[in-house]
């Protein structure tokens, strides 16, 4: 279960198959025994025939594929065979099934798959039998702003117990990819209108609460998706009520969202939404609280997308499975900002490539990173920081590339070319510092530093930055390494800047990087 992947791809419908009569059992012992053919005049029936699924399959992911539609009122599960058999609560919403993935042609976990009409008007299961795929379908099953009982079902609605609270705490593990407050949207609207997004990081982790219209969607969401990876093995997802009932919203930007106020402002620091974002995010609220729209089920916007893509889950129109790698970074404090400063600090997420200031504005720069993921991550992690007292912007550019100056040209020293750089921390394949990744903190993670270093030696050296070093501690076993602790992030930062690389003697250089420990 903990290795779903929800931003896989989803189904397709298949042309007429000359699939032969056959029959195919449940896991291969049913006693209900299924003919798997497909009537070639494909007469609408609510129930649906997926065939061509991935082995690893689960039925958690079968059933997603119904839930933009309307209710799913049954699932079987042929393992064995690589099929399933899906009944949707009306033969409409299965119409509107088969017609959407006639004309989408995504895949599921990479593997494309086939939906037909099956010859079959219901499912009659044995529950005994499927009782795991009953269980999750009734996990599952989004409950679309009302609590009618499931027909078809023989687990009783009021199994589910009443939530306290339609406000969910999210918190992601592993997060080696960026999980945008769009990505969460996509995800979770799959259960029901959600109407309120705000994301944080705590205890240097990224969390989020999210607000539904009704707490019966909060819990199916909390069922169907604690302990689920958004990627593949990475980005999971720990859920809990939230004690609050109610989330206030005051702005509309990149960390929080409120679906139901597109007039809100961006607040500070923050990029204002684009009016006519403000207007689709109106229109998609309304949509979601429709049963069968399917706007849950497309990725909402580029931002999404863009996240996705640069997982390598989805493919994106335009933008190839690597994802744009040139960053712009705006209201950069252009007295003290240096291509070396913005290579060392966006260094901390993946080897940049090449970096510079705009001649003709000089607050802003173009920074080109060695893939998609880490310039997605770079952004998802340093948009909104503060760099030299200023709040940066970090978007993705137009730009493919970072152009260096023609020869012979001086820009003083504007652009610089760090292809070559013995500095890049994410050289080697499998290097352990993917694994360290973590969001700008205040406590930092030192490295590398020879035996004579004392802890005085090094609060010193860091107290230079102009901040103030709250806590030292150096590691147990291992007093190359320490965490230092600065009086706030933005201070943190600063001192990364300044000592990263720094040569303590004895041909030791300082490694820096963000810290998740507190001290």
């Amino acid at each position: 279960r903990g290795s779903d992947e929800l931003l896989s791809g989803s189904v397709l419908n298949s042309p007429n198959s000359n699939m032969s009569s056959m029959v195919v059992t449940a896991n291969g012992n049913d006693t209900k025994k299924f003919k798997g053919d497909v009537k070639m005049d494909g007469a609408p029936s609510r129930v649906l025939h997926i065939r061509k699924l991935p082995g690893e399959v689960t039925e958690t992911e079968v059933i997603a594929l119904g839930l933009p539609f309307g209710k799913v009122t049954n699932i079987l599960m042929l393992k064995g065979k690589n099929q399933a058999f899906l009944e949707l609560a009306t033969e409409e919403a299965a119409i509107t099934m088969v017609n959407y993935y006639s004309a989408v042609m995504p895949h599921l976990r990479n593997q494309l798959i086939y939906i037909q009409y099956s010859n079959h008007k219901e499912l009659k299961t044995d529950n005994t039998l499927n009782q795991r795929a009953q269980a999750v379908l009734q996990a599952v099953t989004a409950v679309q702003a009302t609590n009618a009982p499931i027909s078809g079902t023989t687990v009783s609605e009021s199994a589910v117990t009443p939530a306290q609270s339609p406000v969910l705490r999210i918190i992601i593990d592993n997060m080696y990819y960026p999980v945008t407050l769009d990505v969460l949207h996509q995800i979770f609207s799959k259960f029901g209108a959600v109407l309120k997004i705000i994301t944080f990081t705590k205890n240097n982790q990224f969390q989020a609460l999210l607000q539904y219209g009704d707490p019966v969607n909060a819990q199916q969401a909390k069922l169907a998706l604690d302990g689920q990876n958004i990627y593949n093995a990475c980005c999971t997802l720990r859920i809990d009520f939230s004690k609050l009932v109610n989330l206030n919203v005051k702005y509309n930007n990149d960390k929080s969202r409120d679906y139901t106020r597109p007039d809100l402002p961006s607040g500070d620091g923050q990029p204002a939404l684009d009016p006519a974002i403000a207007a689709a995010f109106a229109k998609e609220t309304s949509l979601l609280a429709v049963p069968g729209a399917l706007s849950p089920l497309a990725i909402p916007n580029a931002a999404a997308a863009a996240a996705a893509a640069a997982a390598g889950r989805v493919g994106m129109p335009g933008v190839s499975a690597g994802g744009n790698t040139v960053l712009l970074v705006s209201n950069l404090n252009e007295e003290m900002v240096t291509p070396q400063s913005l290579f060392t600090l966006f260094g901390v997420y993946g080897d940049v490539q090449r970096v510079k200031i705009l001649y003709n504005k000089k607050d802003s720069a173009l920074i080109q990173m060695a893939d998609g993921n880490q310039s997605q991550l770079a952004m998802s992690h340093l948009n909104g920081q503060k760099m030299y007292g200023k709040i940066i912007r970090v978007t993705l550019s137009k730009h493919q590339t970072v152009q260096l100056p023609r020869e012979g040209l001086d820009d003083q020293g504007l652009t610089k070319d760090f292809g070559n750089s013995p500095l890049h921390r994410f050289k080697k394949p499998g290097s352990k510092n993917f694994q360290n990744i973590f969001p700008p903190s205040a406590t930092l993670h030192l490295s590398n530093i020879p035996p004579s270093v004392a802890e005085e030696d090094l609060r010193t050296l860091f107290a230079n930055t102009g901040g103030t070093v709250k806590a030292f501690k150096f590691f147990q076993r291992d007093h190359k390494m320490a965490l230092l602790q600065m009086s706030t992030v933005e201070e943190a930062i600063q001192a990364l800047i300044d000592l990263h690389n720094y040569n303590l003697g004895e041909n030791h250089h300082l490694r820096v990087s963000f810290s998740k420990s507190t001290i």
